[in-house]
Parts: C-alpha cells; structure tokens; sequence
C-alpha cells in the first residue's frame, strides 16, 4: 500500500509539520483577505463600515454551518480513508456536497426575503438598511459558493492534503484583492458599485475559488462518486453528517456571544475597556494562528489513524500536539509581556485604551498555553466520534467558568477584575483538558457513521500484508494510493 501522505505510516511529527505549514498559509490567506475588505470599504465611510459590521453575525452563523459540515466531512471521511472504504467514501461526500448545497441555497433564499426585517432587529438605522440590502444580495448569492468551497477544502484536509487548500484559498484571496479596488471605487473600465462592488468581487473570488476545488475534487482526485437519488441513503449520510456538524457549528458560534456578554459588562465600567478588549480578540487571533493551523491538520490525521485501528498513534499524535502548542505558546507569552505597550501603541494613541491593552497583553497570553491545549482536545473529540464532549468542554470554560468569574472579577476590580477572569478559565480547562487527552478513546459503538461492507473493512496492517496481491483494475479500488 502506498501511504501518499503519509497518515498511517511517516514519523508523526514530521507528517503534521508538513500538514500544519500549507494550513497556517491558508489561515493567514482567510485573515489577510478579510483586512483588505475592510480596508477598501472603510475608504468608502464610515455609515458603509458600519452597514459591513452589521453582517458580522448573520455571516457568521452561515459560516459556522460551514464549519460545522466540515468537521462532519472531515471526520468521516478521514475514517472511510483510513478503513479503506473508497468507494463509500466517494458516495458520502457527493451526498455531503448535496446536502450543503441544498441547506445553504435554502438558507441564502430566505435570508434575501428577510433582509430588511432581520437587519432592522440587529439595529440598523434607515440610512444603514440600503447599504446592507446592496451588500447582502451579492453575499447571498455567493453564500452557497463560500460553503461549497469550505467543505471541499476540508475533504481535501481529510486525504492528508493540506497544501491544495491553501493555494486556493490563496486564489480566492489574489482575485479578491484584484476585484475590490475595480468595483467598489469604478477603475477603468469598471462601474463604481462601493459596497455592492466589495460584495461581488468577494462572491467571485469564491465562484473561482470553489470551481478549482470542484476540479480537484471530482477530476483530479476523483473523490466523488455520483449517484443515484436516494431517500433513505441520503437520510443516514445526515444522520451521520450532523452528528458532527451540529455540534460544531454551535460550538463556533457561542465564543462570539460568550465575548459580547464580556464586552456588554465592559461597557457598563469603561468604554476604553470595551475598545482595548476588542483590539485584544483581534491579536488573538494572530497569537493563536499556528494553534489553529495545527489543529486543522490534527482530525483528519486522527480519523485516518483511527478507521486504521492505529488507536495508539492516533492518541500519540494528539499528545505530542499539546505539548508542542503549550511550549510553543508559552515562549511566545516572553517577548509580549516586555513589548505590552510597545504593542498596545499599534492599534490605539488613546491613553486609557493603551493602557488596558497593555495589561490585556501582559496577563492573557500567559493562558495561551491551555487555551491551546482546549482548542486542539475539543477538535480531536471530532475525529473520536465524541462532539456533544466537545461541545461540552466550550460551553464548560465560557459559561461555567469564564462568564461567573468575569462578573466576580467586574464587582472585585472593574475592568482589571474581568480580564483577569480570562486567563484562569483558560489555565483551569486546560488542565482538565490535558486529563481528559490522557484518557482519551472512542465510543465502544459508533452509532453514527457510513456503514461499510463488512469484507471490505481492512485496516493498514491488512494493507500492508497485502500489498504485493494482484488488484483487480476493473473494480473499485478501496487503496490509500488513490488519495
């Protein structure tokens, strides 16, 4: 058998360093390309940049469907992989890219229909509305696209390849960059659209984008297997599917209200408070880059390891990933408590602002470490069939413990009180996170997953004692070497 990336064979490390890097330039690509929106649109005024911000939240619950049918993706196919289940790998995830498509079109329809109303609760002002009905027309109309091409993405992740990801995310991010000045300020030959014009150059960007990914999914790699309508087959590849996605989907989309809570008690003390923790959620997510980047590349070698039967290396592997995120993290906490300040001026002139910031940066990423540990534990529990866990052990650090402690904190000592509160809920769950990887295994029966033929369910040692057998090229080969 030929490992092609090799998941269930290469020295473990080595495999995640060269799964981690293409997923770090794809991240950096993704926050890279969101700055430059911004940027065009701010040139634009600030009753568009506030119209912008009033989609944050609808586009982020689409995205965290995205994100949750991902991880469903992810995780089974990566196990299909890793049991040798090709062809029903191939059908699963044609009926996975159905089914989003389907839910995302149907989300997209109503969410046009709705605009006005929904817009008007969020707070949008009249003069905001019209701006907002430009932009999320065009959003609306690309939503299924950019969902498209987030689950294709991780079906590429779960073959072991990480790097075609990024180059299209890359792509995404080169034409959108190209499109914004075109269109939002009329270049050329170009007509000036301002804020509709951001909106269409980012749907194109993904159309051109999803359409490399479909290519290399279904030509290239011939991951997909079209199919025949089937009612019950696509009900069990739901039931399947969203035994993962749920889960994660509302696992991403509580940490923004979990911060909005934070922010509304802020705002109560200090509205610099409010500023500098804002400033601070945005460096973190730079802080935390490589963390997200490993994690990325973490279930889908998980999963393989897993529908192998290689439940050690699997475990190995997930280990090995905490320590190296909490050393690494932990280094990286040194030069930004002696540069707090230094750093802090970056984003604020404002006295009072430079100053919370400052004391955000010196005692917040001193949890780095643990929160690092949590975010990577609550991802494996994915490929262990355990998401209701990982949900769990979110829900646990923001409600349980971040949350009550940060009110504590706001009655003790204002706002030095609440942002200590963050870095203890950090520190507490990951240790108990650390714990729960120790003892880490999967369910004793997987209720929700693809069913395989029982003859065809072979595992790598299978594999490998089989290697130099004759294959029979006119059937469906269930081998590794065809991702």
């Amino acid at each position: 058998m030929k490992d092609r990336h090799g998941l269930l064979t290469a020295p473990i490390g080595r495999v995640l360093l060269n799964m981690t890097l293409p997923n770090l330039i794809g991240i950096m690509t993704i926050l890279g390309g969101s700055l430059v929106d911004i940027f065009f649109i701010s040139q634009l005024g600030t009753e568009s940049l506030a119209a912008v911000s009033f989609t944050f939240p609808i586009t982020l619950v689409i995205s965290s469907i995205g994100i949750g049918i991902g991880a469903g993706v992810s995780t089974n196919l990566g196990r299909l992989i890793g049991s040798g289940h090709a062809p029903e790998s191939r059908v699963f995830l044609y009926d996975a890219l159905c089914m989003t498509f389907v839910i995302i079109w149907g989300l997209s329809i109503l969410g046009c229909i709705f605009i006005e109303p929904v817009f008007s609760l969020l707070g949008a002002n009249s003069a905001s509305l019209p701006l907002i009905n430009d932009y999320m027309w065009y959003w609306y109309l690309g939503a299924p696209a950019l969902v498209l091409l987030m689950v294709g993405n991780q079906a590429l992740r779960a073959t072991g390849d990480t790097h075609s990801p990024a180059k299209i995310m890359m792509l995404a991010a080169i034409v959108n960059l190209i499109l914004d000045p075109l269109l939002i300020f009329g270049i050329g030959p170009f007509p000036r659209l301002e804020i509709q014009g951001a909106a269409i150059a980012t749907t194109l960007s993904w159309v051109v984008a999803m359409s490399l990914s479909g290519y290399l999914i279904i030509v290239k790699r011939k991951l997909v297997q079209f199919a025949d309508f089937d009612v019950g087959r696509l009900i069990l590849h739901w039931k399947v599917l969203s035994h993962i996605a749920r889960p994660a989907a509302l696992m991403n989309v509580i940490n923004p209200i979990a911060n909005g809570i934070i922010m509304a008690m802020l705002a109560r003390i200090d509205h610099a408070g409010v500023a500098a923790f804002g400033a601070g959620i945005r460096l973190e997510s730079v802080l935390l880059i490589v963390v997200m980047a490993l994690s990325s590349s973490l279930m889908p070698f998980i999963a393989q390891n897993l529908g192998a039967g290689q439940h050690d290396r699997a475990k190995k592997a997930l280990l090995m990933s905490l320590r190296f995120a909490f050393v690494f993290q932990t280094l990286l906490f040194i030069p930004l408590y002696f540069y707090a300040e230094s750093i802090a001026g970056l984003f604020t002139h404002d006295p009072l602002v430079i100053e919370w910031l400052s004391f955000y940066i010196m005692i917040l990423p001193v949890s780095y470490g643990p929160l690092a540990i949590v975010i990577m534990v609550a991802t494996s529990l994915n490929a262990y069939h355990r998401p209701l866990s990982s949900l769990v052990i979110n829900l646990c650090r923001l409600m349980l413990l971040m949350l009550p402690l940060a009110a504590l904190g706001s009655y003790i000592g204002g706002v030095k009180g609440i942002l200590l509160a963050l870095p203890i809920a950090n520190t507490l769950m990951g240790i108990a996170c650390y714990y729960l990887a120790t003892k880490i295994s999967e369910p004793e029966k997987i209720k929700h997953a693809v069913p395989c033929p029982d003859n065809a369910n072979h595992t790598a040692s299978d594999d490998a004692a089989t290697s130099d057998e004759q294959v029979d090229t006119t059937k469906p080969s269930t081998r590794l070497s065809e991702y």
